[in-house]
Parts: C-alpha cells; structure tokens; sequence
C-alpha cells in the first residue's frame, strides 16, 4: 500500500503552497517507530479492538441505514442526533492512520465500502447530510427548515463537513485513493459557493469545519478553503445576544461567540467546541500570519491553564452545557471532564507548541494524554468514559458523574474520538526547526528524519511513564550539527503544570541528570528544553534521569473543593484510590504529612502499573452507627486512567491531609 511520505497525524505539510506556516513541524508519525509496553500495546489494541467495535457499532446502532436510506431519499432518520454520521467519518479516520502504520486488506476493502455508501448519499451538488437529504420535508428537529438556517445553534451541518474534511484527508494520504477526498472536496466546495463575503454568513455552532478546511487547503493549496475558515472564525461575535444575561445559551459564550474572536482572553463555553475553535484558530495564524488571533489563543490558553484545569488534565467542569465553568470553578463532586475535550486540549496545545516551540505546552499535553484522556478508554479497548469523574462516592454520586464505563453510548463522539487519536500518539513524540530536534514525548522506539537534508535516526529507549531512566542514541548518516532539543518535563522542574493552580506541597529531593556518552554534558536551559548543541556523530549517546519521586499535589487556595486536601503524583501519572485494593471504599482515607508513600511495579495489575502504597488513617463508624474513630489502614492507589476496569465502586483524587469538622448524615 502507498503511504504518502508526508503523511503526518496532526498537520499535513503544505510547503508547496503555503507562503508560511508554523514555524516549527511535527515529524510525521509514519516516520516514528514504536516499540514500547506503554503506547504500543493500546495502539494494538485500538486498531484490534477499538476500530473493528466503532465500525460494528455503527452499523448496529443505524448510523450506516442513515447514509443508506439518504441515498435511497427514503425511510426516516433512524438514530438520535444530526451528527450522528460523523462517527462514521472519525473511525474512517482512525482506520487510516491506522492502515498507514499496518497494511490490512481487509480493513481497506471495508472502508472502501463505506465511502461508496457516504458518496451516494451525497445530493447533486455536494450537500451531504443524512438527517435532511433522507426526507428533505421532514428533516431532523435540530435541523431547520431549510439547509443551514439552524447552523449558528444545533443544526452540525458544517460539524459533519469538518469531520469528513478531516477523514477524507487522512484516508487520501495513508492510502493514495481520492473515492473519499472527492466526496469532501465536492462538499468543501459548496460551502464555498455558499458561505463568505457577499454570500451567507454564520458562525459554526459546532467548531471543526475550520480545521477540516485547514487539512483540505494544505493538500490542494486552494487558498478558497483557508479563506472559508478565516471567514468562518471572524463571524463569531456578530449575532445579537442577551449580552447581560447570565445565561451561557442566552448570551452566546456556550457557542464562543458572544465576542469577536480576538476579543476573547478567556475559555469558554462548550469544551470540546472551544478547543476545536482555538485549535483552528491556530492554524489559521500559523498560515496566515494572524497576530491578532495569535494575542488571542495566547490570552485564552493563560486562562484555562491558570484557573479552568483540573489536577489530572481534564477540562469542561460544568455538566449543564458540557462548559467551562467561571474561573476556579472545579468542583469534584459534579466534575464533567468530557473525554472529547481532553482531545480537543491535546489537539490546540500541540499546534500552540508548534507555534511558540515552547516546553510548557507539551507539558499539558502530556498531562492531559496520560490521565485524563486515556482514562476515558477502559482497558479491553470497547468500554468507555464519557465524562471522567473526580471522585464517586457511594454516599453521593451526582447524575454527571459516570461510576462505570459503557459499551457505546447514544451520544458516541467520544469513543470515535479516541480511535482517531490514539493511532495518531507518534507524530508527537519529535518536531524539528532547521537544525534543532525537539524530544518531546518519552517512547521508545526509532525515528527517521532529515536535518538540512540529512538523515537522522534516532533511537530512544526507557520504562516510561514507570522509570525516569531515559537514553538516546543518535545516529547521523554523517557528522550533523544539530541542537538537540530534550523537554524536562514541568513535573521534573517543580511545575505540576505551567500555572500556580497546582504546586507541589514540598520540592523534590533529587535533580535531573544527564550525561553525554556517559560523563556529564554542558546544556543550556530553554523554554523548558535542555538544549545540547554539537557535531553529532553516529553512536552519541545521551542519557536523563528524571527523578521519579512520589510528589504530594496542592491546589490554589481559590480552588475551594480542595482546600486541606492533596492528590498524588508519581511522573506524569496522576494517582487515585479505588475500591477494589482498599477493602471497598476510598472515601474515608486521611493522608497525614508524615505518611511516606512507597511505588510497586505489578505486571499483572491493570495490563501492568506501578502502584503507590502508603500508612494512612482510616475514618470507621461502628456497627452501631454510634462511634467514630480512626485506624490504621494502608492505602494502595493506581494511576487515575486506569480506574473502572474492575467494576463498580468508590475512587478518589484529592485526599483530607487533617480533618478540621465532620458532617454528620443519617441514613
């Protein structure tokens, strides 16, 4: 099979056409070899599980019956909700990045299938939606009347072009075929007939059409397709709003669009809309140059870091809405965290690294792809996390707050969502600009790649996320000048994440180490990269120890749910307690300042973690409900993405340190 050797995960190079572009580049993912228990194993698993489930589940939940009977222009839409059909386009998605890494016949041959079926649900002129096109008089009851009069509210009609957009370019380039890209290109070209100055404006109620038009444009060079997503980011802010209402729908911040764009310094709204805005907001400065945009996303990513995030990288705190809350907002009780939003961060805080080649954004990005973004997947790769709780409690489970995970559910973007990512994590382990070489990620295997012309491999090898032990061995095809670029992550510089809204309770005991072919190398600090420039020859080899301690987590003292409380850190790995390895409840537990917590490798736990195991205090109430004391008890916590694969029961982030009043509650 002919995969496109600029095939890349996250961006598509458009050096062709593009007078400009981000200034720094991902190396393609094709480029970059795992071999690792960490990352490899859930991309097996993803591509042997998670896809082939996706593409059954459409099909038996009718996603499939409504391109069929769009085709036919009869029957009735036969599932919940008008963007239903990009749940079809998003495993399209992930099947290809996945056939671009492990040619499958048979899984090319089933896409190919699909495709045939989307085209012919295709309207004559490019329109394709399956909640009008099936019964154009009755079409669904978020939809309007008429084609796109609903679109500034619920109607996903440009959602689902975005998400085709986005298909229909990762399945040309890892396979070379145009069945799918026509189809996109056809549709891409209506909205430009349709849409822009002159013509007819709005606001995208669902962002995303911005980024598929982005992915469109740098594998043609029309630059009509760049100017559409411009176009349709700079109409936000001109529809007339309740501007004082306190209500989100009311006064337009749910859809980001109660201001013009670069007015905006704040993350708002809907979660998993903002991230797909600012991410194509991105894309768009790198391509054009926007400076205004690029003050903007700045402003907003200051924010969210800054008082909208919790402790394990999820955003979206606020369930009425699926939105950010007000600043400081993040209460555990009720905490949304909607898996797609975890996405969408990791998506934005990728292009906002590309544009500044700054350390801190990776650092989110890390934060945010080891807990709360791969906790929304269960490990046997087809049961799912929706939202992803801060704690469950059997005396208090609030309705947002899922306790298990679930096959699939009536609303699926989340699980589609993840079998297009997931196949994606090696485009962002390297970038490069000139001569320097970003290490951003921390995976072994092997990556190819050409400095001024030159070929590159490089070979990283560790334990990671479970050993800070790393190495690196470069190996030029002749001596190379090159700045190389390692990340030290925050967490190794006493940054829980770049922001005052977590610190660690106490700085670590040991420091980073790194020494060149075996003795201590000079290196620069910058931008959160330890920079060592030299001639490189090959069999160089750099070797990082990043101290792997145990780190008690505090939050800001605005953030009221977690005042008197810590949460564990281990690395990257942010802890929680679950019922099944502490007797069935967690929610009692205080952590004195004296408990020294002790980390324990298990194989045969939970597909392989390290645990943390720890003397605490355990609040009982006697048989009689008339005494309350405190034991001894030791704790034994597990990586928060790992929780819920054991079935139904209490987990924990944040822990008491001392108990100043206790509440007291009858049954």
């Amino acid at each position: 099979m002919k995969v496109l050797s600029f095939f890349s995960a996250i961006l598509l190079s458009s050096a062709a056409f593009a007078q400009q572009d981000y200034p720094v580049q991902p190396v393609p993912f094709t480029s970059v070899k795992l071999a690792d228990k960490f990352w490899s194993p859930r991309i097996e698993t993803n591509r042997t599980v998670t896809i082939p489930a996706s593409f059954e589940r459409c099909v038996s939940t009718g996603r499939v019956k409504n391109f069929e009977m769009a085709a036919a222009k009869s029957g009735k839409f036969c599932t919940t909700y008008p963007f239903d059909d990009t749940d079809i386009y998003k495993t399209i998605e992930g099947g290809s990045y996945s056939l671009a890494e492990h040619p499958d016949k048979k899984l090319d041959a089933y896409m190919d299938s699909l495709i045939t079926i989307v085209g012919k649900a295709q309207e004559p002129d490019g329109y394709l939606y399956t909640a009008r096109t099936i019964d154009p008089l009755h079409p669904h009851s978020w939809s309007g009347t008429e084609r796109w009069v609903n679109e500034a509210n619920m109607s996903h009609e440009l959602y689902n072009s975005g998400h085709m957009f986005e298909a229909a370019a990762a399945h040309y380039m890892a396979t070379g075929k145009r069945n799918f890209l026509n189809i996109a290109l056809k549709n891409a070209d209506l909205l430009v007939a349709t849409f822009g100055p002159g013509k007819r404006g709005v606001a995208p109620g669902h962002e995303i059409v911005e980024m598929g038009l982005v992915r469109l444009y740098r594998i043609t060079g029309k630059t009509d397709y760049l100017n559409l997503a411009k176009f349709f980011i700079d109409q936000r802010g001109k529809k007339a709003y309740n501007k004082k209402s306190k209500n989100v729908w009311e006064n337009g911040t749910y859809f980001q669009d109660d201001k013009p764009v670069v007015d905006q310094d704040e993350a708002e709204g809907h979660a998993v809309r903002a991230m797909y805005l600012y991410a194509g907001m991105a894309d768009v400065a790198a391509l054009t140059g926007d400076k205004q945009y690029l003050a903007a996303i700045d402003k907003i990513w200051d924010n969210m870091v800054s008082q909208k995030m919790y402790v394990q990288g999820s955003i979206g705190a606020v369930g009425d809405g699926e939105r950010f809350g007000g600043n400081y907002e993040l209460p555990n009780a009720t905490a949304y965290n909607e898996t797609c939003a975890a996405i969408g961060n990791v998506f934005w805080n990728q292009r906002m690294f590309l544009l500044h080649g700054d350390a801190k954004y990776i650092d989110v990005l890390e934060k945010t792809l080891y807990n709360g973004l791969i906790s929304g997947v269960g490990l046997d790769g087809k049961s799912f996390f929706y939202t992803n709780a801060m704690q469950i409690t059997n005396g208090f489970t609030h309705a947002d707050a899922e306790p298990a995970r679930s096959g699939w559910f009536t609303c699926s973007c989340c699980p589609t969502n993840l079998v297009r990512l997931i196949p994606a994590i090696p485009g962002y382990v390297y970038a490069q600009k000139g001569n320097d070489v970003y290490v951003n990620l921390f995976i072994s295997g092997t990556a190819n790649l050409k400095v001024n012309g030159k070929a590159l491999n490089i070979v990283q090898q560790n334990n990671y996320p479970w050993d800070g032990g790393l190495a690196f061995t470069i190996n030029p095809s002749s001596a190379m000048d090159m700045n190389l670029k390692i990340r030290i992550p925050g967490w190794a510089r006493e940054e829980t994440i770049p922001s005052n809204l977590y610190s660690y309770q106490q700085p670590a005991i040991n420091k980073v180490e790194i020494k060149l072919n075996g003795k201590p190398v000079e290196y620069i600090m910058k931008d959160g990269y330890a920079v060592i420039t030299k001639k490189w020859k090959a069999g160089d080899k750099i070797d990082i120890s990043l101290p792997m301690e145990v780190r008690r987590v505090i939050a800001n003292v605005k953030v009221t749910d977690d005042i008197g409380k810590i949460a564990l850190q281990r690395g990257p790995i942010m802890y929680c307690a679950e019922w099944a390895d502490n007797g069935g409840k967690t929610s009692n537990f205080i952590i004195p300042s004296t408990t020294t917590f002790k980390p324990e490798h298990n194989a045969g736990l939970l597909n392989g973690v390290t645990v943390l195991k720890g003397d605490v205090k355990q609040v009982n109430i006697d048989a009689n409900g008339e005494n309350v004391n405190t034991v001894n008890k030791q704790i034994t916590a597990i990586p928060y993405y790992s929780w819920a694969n054991r079935g139904k029961g209490e987990m924990m982030i944040w822990f008491p340190s001392q108990v100043k009043n206790i509440s007291l509650m009858a049954q």
